[in-house]
């Protein structure tokens, strides 16, 4: 996996999209965000979400058919909407449930 997805499926001026999927307990490289992104989940699962030296942070639950929109302040992403709910720019997440997850992932230039 290279940047913030799996592959890239569609680029311009304006947006990215990636698709994004981990297999059960697979954990993303460490990656940095530099953009505000949105995601759709197709297949739910707990992410398990770990900080730059590897060391757990938090769990989050998406269910299928979540839409998470984050903004990005500083060094951190902001859940818009839920603004307490913030995780480093830079971070690794590990696939906690026992299923495919997969999502799609816009950023906006």
């Amino acid at each position: 996996m290279a940047g913030v997805g799996t592959n890239v499926v569609f680029e311009n001026d304006k947006i990215k999209v990636w698709e994004f999927n981990l297999e059960p307990g697979e954990q993303t490289p460490v990656h940095t965000h530099d953009m505000d992104y949105i995601f759709y989940v197709i297949n739910g699962t707990t992410l398990e979400v770990f900080d730059a030296d590897n060391k757990f942070l938090s769990n989050i639950e998406v269910a299928d058919g979540d839409v998470v929109p984050l903004h990005l302040e500083g060094d951190e992403l902001v859940v818009i909407g839920n603004e307490s709910q913030r995780i480093p720019a830079t971070h690794s997440a590990r696939n906690g449930g026992p299923n495919r997850y997969r999502e799609i992932l816009v950023e906006t230039k």
